[in-house]
């Protein structure tokens, strides 16, 4: 059982802690002002990030959001001009319209035809072109992975090819491509040589307390520098910031796929029990749908809170649920249990279920990511 006062969250992989490890480096961490670049500790991290990326330079920032936007940004000149990605995306869903607000772009949201991942025939078939009434396509955004879901490297190179080939840029929400590296074996900077701006997020599995990091060309870095200032987003001391997410890609990151196959062991186990998966488990989430059992999303996150297990609470059927390092075995063994109490009470008392209309958004009500 878990610790009568210690609560696992697996809302998301950003409910991760900081911890003593990551205090005591705080301590020793660089002074400078990263404003003008004097910070010797985030530009260490900087360097071993972009290095890892395949990328010439890098830049730290507060959100994935920030960095997302940034990257955009510096690969768009004026408008009319569109953004082609997933209707799923989170540059799409989540991040307040900033592609409008801050780039004066369109979105052209697709829907991948094989329901998994973009294919270049999803992009070649959905892109404007030079018409005198719609917005061009100037960019094309990948994310990877979404849903949980891995992008083959294959369909990545041949997109490449095909952007390319029309003068488009490549941007990448690689929030979670640590996840993908680790699951596949398949090293960052093959990934990131496919790309001309790579977003990638150091506070969700990565397991770090704030940050994310832009990578692209030594001039696109430059001014993302510049951008980041008139958004904000300049900070100084964070070198403190930046040896914690250092210290966590070196240890957290090689962890990944152990936590990948407890997430597997989960997902499983909840198919076993009659419930359904919207997206197939391949990393860290899991797209709950409780519907066959008849048991609703607010009952199994009461019923779990009384072990200490936080989910998302919402009133249908569907849940996304995010394992990460600091969930033990046990939380997984605890959780099948108390789901298969209640499939065992719901068949004593099989009421027709009423279904509620999902809200559409993969995130709580009561959280951002």
């Amino acid at each position: 059982m878990p610790h009568q006062n210690r609560f696992y969250d697996i809302t998301s992989d950003t409910a991760t802690e900081p911890t003593d490890d990551m205090f005591e480096l705080m301590k020793a961490a660089s002074k400078g002002d990263d404003v003008f670049g004097e910070d010797s500790s985030v530009n260490a991290l900087e360097a071993h990030v972009a290095k890892l990326l395949g990328q010439e330079s890098a830049l730290f920032c507060v959100s994935g959001c920030m960095t997302n936007q940034l990257g955009l940004r510096v690969l768009l000149t004026q408008p009319p001009h569109s953004v082609l990605l997933d209707a799923r995306s989170h540059i799409f869903n989540y991040e307040c319209g900033g592609l409008a607000y801050h780039s004066q772009a369109s979105a052209s949201p697709v829907v991948p035809q094989n329901g998994h991942h973009l294919t270049v025939q999803d992009i070649s078939s959905n892109l404007i072109t030079d018409t005198l009434c719609s917005p061009v396509t100037k960019v094309v955004a990948l994310e990877n992975t979404l849903n949980g879901s891995i992008m083959p490297l294959d369909e990545i190179k041949r997109i490449r090819e095909f952007t390319l080939s029309r003068g488009l840029k490549l941007h990448l929400d690689g929030a979670r491509l640590w996840n993908a590296s680790e699951e596949t074996g398949i090293p960052l900077h093959e990934y990131g040589q496919y790309f001309d701006t790579i977003s990638v997020c150091l506070s969700k599995g990565v397991g770090a307390p704030i940050g994310s990091i832009l990578a692209g060309s030594r001039q696109d870095i430059i001014r993302a520098r510049h951008l980041r200032k008139l958004m904000g987003g300049g900070w100084r001391q964070a070198g403190l910031l930046a040896v914690s997410a250092h210290h966590c890609i070196d240890t957290v990151v090689p962890t990944m796929k152990q936590t990948h196959q407890l997430t597997r062991r989960l997902a499983a186990g909840l198919q076993d029990l009659g419930m359904e998966l919207t997206y197939p488990c391949e990393t860290n989430m899991i797209f709950l749908n409780t519907a066959p059992v008849g048991i609703t999303i607010d009952a199994l996150a009461a019923a779990l809170k009384q072990h200490n297990i936080v989910m998302s609470k919402d009133p249908g059927y569907e849940a996304r649920i995010v394992l990460h390092y600091q969930i033990p075995e046990h939380v997984v063994d605890v959780f099948l249990n108390v789901a298969s109490e209640l499939v065992e009470k719901r068949k004593l008392d099989p009421k027709p279920i009423e279904i509620v209309k999902a809200t559409g958004s993969v995130y709580p009500s009561s959280s951002d990511q």
